[in-house]
C-alpha cells in the first residue's frame, strides 16, 4: 500500500490524524492490501508464495474484526458497511 494510501486510512478511520494502531485502522490497511494482492494473483495464478501471504492476511483481518465484534459493535457495523466488506 502506498504512503499517501496508508495516510488516508489513518484520516478516514482512526480515532485521531496520527492513530495508526486502532483495530479499525489496521483493517482498513489490511483490506487495501488484499485487494492489491488479489489483483497480483488473477495475472499471477501459480504465485503460491503470493497466495499464502494473502490468505495470512485474511485470516489477521478476520480475527481483528471478530475482536471488533466482541468489544465495539457499533464500531464494527460502521466499519464492514465503510469497507464494503460481505459480512
Amino acid at each position: 500500500m502506498k504512503r499517501e494510501a496508508k495516510k488516508a486510512a489513518f484520516a478516514d478511520h482512526g480515532r485521531h490524524a496520527k492513530d495508526t494502531g486502532s483495530p479499525e485502522v489496521q483493517v482498513a490497511i489490511i483490506t487495501g492490501r488484499i485487494s492489491q494482492l488479489t489483483e497480483h494473483l488473477k495475472t499471477h495464478k501459480k504465485d503460491e508464495h503470493s497466495r499464502r501471504g494473502l490468505l495470512m492476511l485474511v485470516g489477521k483481518r478476520r480475527k481483528l474484526l471478530n475482536y471488533l465484534k466482541m468489544k465495539k459493535r457499533k464500531v464494527y457495523d460502521e466499519l464492514v458497511a465503510k469497507l464494503g466488506l460481505r459480512k
